[in-house]
């Protein structure tokens, strides 16, 4: 599944949200806008007390920032009505320049929902929702006539879509009827759990991907895949036995093993992005984060704009 390379490859990094670090947060959001990263990232659980609030602080950081783009990873869709969620995002685009991504989920499990009150959705109600959100979405920005819906999860009536154009938006989800969904309404994919370009999780999706694309008139590279990635970033190689974790997932190494990997996920694996994490709780080491903007990603780009 090799890539066409007339695709620009993004790299973000996702920041810390905790309440004790968002001295961190933005300092890294800083560096990661000054060192020329495509995107940034924020987790979304409201039922989290020690935690901000990813959309209060995604229009923070996009205010203090200048070319950098940002999105929620994954938004907490069920406590986030999709016309509410039009609106937010096209708000954030025009204060920011178009910098805003929207990524959906549809993890509407009891530890998300419950606490907040919301109604709890099957797993097929939750895909049949996502879609639903997407069409929302799209309706009601970039301008236009003005949209009534009567769907099964959302009714709007004669509501004038924003002139602010749809943004990118990208989706995390596993299941078939997800990956269909992802290949007929979307941008980008995430693969769950951090599944790599080397997994079989992503070999088995990307054909259900592209296949819905082309179903609905779409090219089969449409839908970019966009992976987490995590991990040390050290100076010098590591054994390659500790490269990937018990379950196959790469879990970092040296700076040159970093990019060899990288590069083939993009020309080998059709990668399309990769969004640096930190372990929730914890925040970026800064000798690592400092090899993945000023290293890592520029002899990414390098290798991949040989080829």
């Amino acid at each position: 599944m090799a890539t066409s390379h007339n695709r620009k490859v993004l790299f973000g990094l996702g920041l810390e949200n905790g309440i004790h670090q968002v001295r961190d947060m933005h300092r890294h959001a800083r560096g990661a806008d000054e060192a020329g990263l495509d995107f940034f990232s924020l987790s979304d659980h409201p039922t989290a007390a020690d935690r901000v609030d990813a959309y209060a602080t995604l229009g923070f950081v996009l205010g203090a920032t200048s070319t950098i783009s940002g999105g929620v990873i994954c938004t907490n869709l069920f406590s986030r009505p999709a016309p509410m969620l039009a609106r937010t995002i096209a708000g954030l685009s025009a204060h920011s320049g178009d910098r805003a991504i929207l990524v959906l989920g549809a993890n509407g499990s009891p530890s998300e929902v419950d606490p907040l009150g919301i109604p709890r959705l099957s797993p097929g109600a939750r895909i049949r929702c996502l879609e639903e959100a997407i069409i929302v979405v799209r309706a009601l920005t970039g301008g236009g006539e003005p949209v009534t819906f009567d769907g099964e999860f959302y009714q709007v009536t004669a509501l004038m879509p924003t002139p602010s154009p749809t943004p990118p938006i990208w989706v995390g989800v596993g299941g078939p009827k997800g990956l269909a969904v992802t290949g007929r309404r979307a941008d980008g994919w995430i693969p769950p759990h951090a599944a790599d370009w080397r997994s079989e999780l992503v070999a088995s999706a990307r054909p259900i991907i592209e296949e819905a694309a082309v179903s609905a008139g779409r090219q089969p590279n449409d839908v970019g895949t966009v992976y987490l990635v995590a991990g040390p970033v050290t100076r010098d190689p590591v054994p390659p036995s500790q490269t990937r974790d018990a379950g196959g997932r790469w879990a970092g190494g040296g700076v040159q093993q970093w990019v060899e990997e990288l590069t083939f996920a993009v020309l080998e694996g059709g990668a399309t992005g990769f969004n640096y994490l930190v372990r929730p709780g914890e925040s970026h080491d800064d000798t690592s984060l400092r090899r993945w903007t000023d290293e890592v990603v520029p002899a990414v780009r390098a290798a991949i704009a040989e080829r």
